[in-house]
């Protein structure tokens, strides 16, 4: 992988200002046809982009197309939805402005910047891209080096589908980032860690650059009694291991019910079978962890609390067995950072009002999962928790919903994007106030004798 010069950097971006100027991205049908082509990307390359995912992550072609060649449905949403979006909106205006009319007019904010994560490698890169197309940018793309079969596919593809003055992608490791963020965008999309996000936001400062960041944190999952337990551990177990659990809105931890706790796990452990069979790393459905970096990261949490099902590793294969922790203090590592890997705690709780304070003196997580029948519990937990998004018996499935905004609060990010939410991140909404010569009345000009109170009455 080549490192790409400032120089290089800079004349990719001149080219992309130079193409914004000219206005062909304001036309809407010019954004229409812009989608297609990045469906017509998508469909055509189902193969080699599984086969990349496979590569970085040893994704299974069913979970590559679910999670990432899926993204096909965001395309389609932005494709059916543009043109209404892309309308001006008439606004009220008082009464005692009665001579104007108000409309807000949605506008492309220009040169974007889309930092992709290695754990979706494509679907992450398209995603947020669609929206950039959608609301009219121009756009760089720089993959995650830690996939790099991915990177460089997608390197591959987009010059095949789009001009490099429009869309440009450009690959390389922090030095690369370093030198993008180093530039004056109009926007910054970046999607990954917390720590990360914050160096992206310092540089974004320097130019007063607006900044997406979707990040993380330690998503909670917590489990009542009221449930059907075969459909909770089916939908814990897939939506924590997909991937190999390195998802950032997979549940982190769970916090259960102790009246439910021992017949929760022995369905966890039988469902892990069901899926992945007797031996995970023969499965041809379960992940890989995508560095041996992040493997030995993830298995020093295996000396927290008790494995009670899996906890089997391999180095040469960076593979790490679905594994569940009992016995977990707070203060424990697997307990104080985000896992990010097949590694499941189980914490116990006696009232839920414990269970809340636990989620609510840590930092504000992506996603919250609460299983449970009892309405009155479900308006609870949402009543009393702050986090990204909520999803109420299931997991996962918030984030393919693309009329949902999806984004973090706090640590765990800031805006949203999924839909029209991604073509409002986008666009600058752009107010105009219009009046008409009718007629000119003069109460608000100098000399004011004689006109406070007329104005005290306009105003009350």
């Amino acid at each position: 992988m080549i490192t790409i010069t400032k120089s290089e950097v800079t004349q990719i971006i001149e080219k992309q200002r130079n193409f914004f100027a000219s206005g062909q991205t304001k036309d809407v049908n010019f954004r229409l046809e812009q989608l297609h082509k990045l469906k017509q990307l998508v469909t055509e390359n189902e193969q080699p982009i599984t086969q990349a995912l496979k590569a970085d992550l040893n994704k299974s072609e069913f979970e590559a197309y679910l999670s990432e060649i899926s993204v096909v449905q965001e395309i389609n949403y932005a494709i059916k939805n543009v043109k209404k979006w892309a309308k001006p909106k008439k606004a009220d205006v008082p009464l005692d402005f009665f001579s104007y009319s108000g409309k807000i007019y949605p506008e492309p904010l220009g040169l974007v910047l889309i930092i992709s994560p290695w754990n979706y490698p494509f679907s992450l890169i398209i995603s947020p891209l669609v929206g950039a197309i959608a609301a009219g940018n121009c756009a760089i793309i720089k993959p995650s080096e830690l996939a790099p079969h991915t990177s460089s596919l997608v390197a591959e593809l987009v010059p095949q589908y789009f001009q490099s003055e429009y869309i440009a992608v450009v690959e390389g490791g922090v030095e690369t980032s370093q030198e993008l963020l180093a530039q004056k965008f109009d926007h910054i999309f970046f999607t990954g860690g917390t720590a990360i996000g914050k160096i992206v936001m310092e540089a974004a400062a320097k130019h007063l650059t607006p900044v997406t960041l979707e990040l993380g944190g330690k998503s909670p999952c917590i489990v009542d009694t009221d449930i059907n337990l075969e459909h909770t551990a089916r939908r814990i177990t897939w939506g924590k291991f997909m991937n190999a659990g390195q998802t950032c809105i997979a549940p982190d931890y769970l916090l259960v019910d102790q009246n439910i706790k021992k017949d929760l796990i022995a369905a966890l452990q039988k469902t892990i079978k069901e899926l992945y069979g007797e031996n995970p790393a023969q499965s041809p459905d379960y992940g890989r962890i995508i560095s041996h970096r992040h493997f030995e990261r993830l298995t020093k949490f295996l000396n927290n609390g008790k494995i009670i099902v899996g906890g089997e590793t391999n180095y040469e294969e960076k593979y790490i067995a679905p594994t569940i922790l009992d016995d977990v203090a707070l203060s424990d590592p697997v307990m104080q950072e985000e896992i990010f890997g097949p590694i499941l705690p189980v914490i116990e709780y006696t009232d839920i009002k414990d269970a809340i304070a636990l989620i609510n003196s840590q930092s504000k997580p992506l996603a919250l999962y609460l299983f449970t029948q009892n309405q009155n519990l479900q308006k609870r937990i949402l009543q009393e928790t702050s986090s990204g998004g909520v999803c109420l018996n299931d997991t996962i499935m918030q984030v393919g919903v693309s009329s949902l905004p999806f984004g973090g609060v706090g640590d765990s990010g800031m805006g949203n994007y999924h839909g029209k939410a991604s073509f409002d991140t986008f666009s600058h909404y752009k107010s105009v106030l219009k009046n008409s010569f009718w007629f000119d009345l003069n109460w608000r000009y100098a000399p004011y004798k004689d006109k406070l109170s007329l104005l005290k009455r306009i105003i009350k």
